[in-house]
Order: C-alpha cells, then structure tokens, then sequence
C-alpha cells in the first residue's frame, strides 16, 4: 500500500509520525511519501518537501507566502495524480491541504483530512469545502464527529494522541533537581514555537512574570525554546525585563518545562491541551496583528472559547486573554490566584485527568485503521 502524506508543522509531523508507524505494524510493506518533518522522515516517509514550508502564522501575514505554496500544491496534485497512492492524508494545515485533496479526489484517489480545520470556531462555511476534499475525516476532539454527521460526512473521531504518550504520573521535584531550578514555586512560561508568536506574545508574558517576580522573592521560571532560532529573541525579552537570573531556558522540551510547574502561562495553541494533558493549571494568551484580528471578527470568529481544553469541557478552567485582553496585569494576577490557591489548583488537576480519559483511545492505531479502510 503507498500512503500520500502531507503534514503541517511540527504537530502534524508527530501526528503522521504515529500514524506512519500504526500503519506500518498493520501493513509491514506499506511505502509513505509527501511532505513531512523530521519525525515523520525517521519514520520511513520519502520526503519531497519540509513541513517547516507550510508553518505560517495569522491571517495577513501569509499572503506573501502564498504564490510560493501555490506552486509546491501544484507540484504534489501533478507528481500524485501520474502515480496515484492508494490513499493520500493530508495532516492538518487545511488552507493547503484541502485545495490539494480536493484536486486529488476528483482524480480518483481516496482521501482522508487528519485533524479537522476549526469550523466550530470560524469559517463555518468550510465544513463545505470538507465535503468536497475529504472521503473521511479524522476528528481528534469528541464533539467534532457530531458536527460532521449532522451535515453527512463521512467522519471519526479517534483521540488525541498525546493524551496516550504523556506522562501520567510526574515527579515534579525529580524534574526540576533535573533542570537545577532551585526550591520555591515554579511557572512554565511558553511564548510560542514561532518567529511571529514569540515577536508579538513574547514580551507580554515577560512582563507579568516581572510582576509576578516581584510579588514572590522565590518565584522561578522555565521556559523551552521551540527553536534554536528562537533562543537569542526570548534572552533578549527577558533580559529587557530583568529577570533573566530568575529563569531557566531548556531546549525544545516543552513536557519537561510544563512538567516542573505549578502553574502554566502560555501562548495559546497546542501547548495549552499538551499542558492540560499534564494535569497542570494554565493561563493562555493570544493575539494576532491588529489588522488580522478586526478580519477575523468580519469574516465569521465565533466562539466561546479558544484553548481547546475549554472548549471540550465547555468550561472556562484555563483563564483565556486574548487580542486586546492580553495584558501583563491581566496575566500576572490570573496566575498569582492559581499560585495561592492550592484547592483550585487540584480541582483544575482533577478536571483535567478526567478530559485526558476522554481522549486517550490510541489514536495512532485508531487512525491508521481509518486510512487501511478507505484505501481498501
């Protein structure tokens, strides 16, 4: 079996990671290729472009970009309609993948979408674009199979892989011995993996950890760098604030950061589920440009929450702030109540091991059984 794969970013690369390997176990001799990352790539995937190519970030600041992925989707529609695979997956990235499965599809090739695109959050209208694209969808969150069958599409819901894979009984005092942070109470501040996040969040989550600093004598911080490039502009932000002999930066291992906390301050996104996962009290932020942000309000944002623990619980246990609501005070003062208030913090904890049963199926395996059956 030949298996078409393309994947969006570092999450997606370890969602086709799992599902390469699920497949594999189930079909010894089945041969990936597309576009996928490092884990992908260790995997066994033949890789004809990185996901790092498809990693932009809002709404504006793409469209530079755009002429570019054109020519990459052109490129893949072409190559895989001369040699059809038995099936192709795109992972996430929906902008890029659903033109490109849509065209794939109407050749013949049988098509799934890994992870469905946000149309409980905007952009409703897209479930449309699905029908068109996807034979299936892979739903990783439980209410979105409901959404898809409610309109006839063809959809599972298989999981979260994470809510399999993390750590479900952390030593905190082993980790942080480990990181060398010293005794008192401890915040994981994550400003995002990207260029663009770290630019416009970073320095707003450094200013409420200066406050919070101040507040407590004892207080530390961690924070993982995503990247390498990322390193020298989040020393520069914290060493601005003049905290920087409060913190310890780690390479890459946002588990390990979220691990040793108390609580968790960070730019909302997949790190925010990875942290409830974890059973850790958090506190998200986000914002857009400015421009980006009155777009997406016009074209259809409507939702209750952003960070998908609360979406899925429908509660707001993660204090959100995000766009014009993204204030240091706001952040500082959210995390200070969490810091004091050991009940709350297991209450949240308690909630949070309850979600991760929910999504915790295998999903990998639950996945890769999905695509066998469409190829087939």
């Amino acid at each position: 079996m030949k298996v078409g794969l393309i994947a969006g970013e570092a999450s997606g690369d370890l969602l086709g990671a799992g599902l390469i390997r699920a497949i594999r176990e189930r079909i010894p001799d089945a041969t990936f290729e597309g576009v996928a990352g490092q884990a992908m790539i260790e995997e066994g995937c033949d890789t004809w472009a990185d996901a790092d190519e498809l990693a932009v970030f809002g709404l504006l600041e793409p469209l530079t970009h755009i002429p570019r992925l054109l020519r990459l989707r052109r490129s893949l529609a072409k190559r895989w309609i001369l040699s059809p695979p038995d099936v192709f997956v795109g992972i996430d990235a929906p902008d890029f993948n659903l033109g490109l499965e849509k065209k794939l599809r109407k050749a013949g090739i049988r098509t799934a979408h890994y992870v469905s695109p946000s149309v409980w959050v905007w952009r409703a209208g897209r479930i449309e674009t699905v029908r068109k694209a996807a034979d299936r969808v892979l739903c990783i969150l439980p209410f979105e199979k409901q959404i898809y069958d409610d309109k006839g599409i063809d959809a599972v819901f298989v999981g979260h892989p994470k809510a399999t894979t993390l750590p479900t009984d952390i030593d905190i005092h082993s980790v942080r011995e480990l990181l060398d942070i010293e005794s008192g109470p401890v915040v994981a501040m994550l400003p995002g993996s990207r260029m663009g996040e770290v630019s416009r969040i970073g320095p707003v989550l450094v200013c409420a950890c200066a406050m919070l600093a101040g507040q407590h004598k004892d207080l530390h911080f961690v924070t993982p760098v995503a990247s390498s490039n990322l390193r020298s502009l989040i020393e520069a932000q914290i060493s601005e604030a003049g905290i920087a002999d409060r913190f310890r930066l780690i390479d890459g291992d946002s588990i390990e950061a979220m691990s040793a906390a108390d609580v968790v301050m960070l730019a909302s996104g997949t790190a925010a589920l990875e942290s409830a996962l974890l059973g850790k009290p958090t506190v998200a932020a986000y914002a857009i440009g400015r421009l980006s942000g009155v777009i997406a309000r016009l074209i259809g944002l409507n939702n209750k929450y952003f960070t998908i623990p609360n979406l899925i619980v429908d509660e707001p246990l993660i204090p959100e702030f995000i766009q014009e609501d993204m204030k240091a005070e706001s952040l500082a003062q959210s995390v200070w109540e969490l810091l004091e208030d050991p009940a709350r913090r297991e209450e949240i904890s308690r909630r949070f091991a309850t979600l991760r049963e929910e999504l915790a199926l295998g999903a990998d395996e639950r996945a890769a059984d999905a695509v066998i059956e469409l190829a087939q």
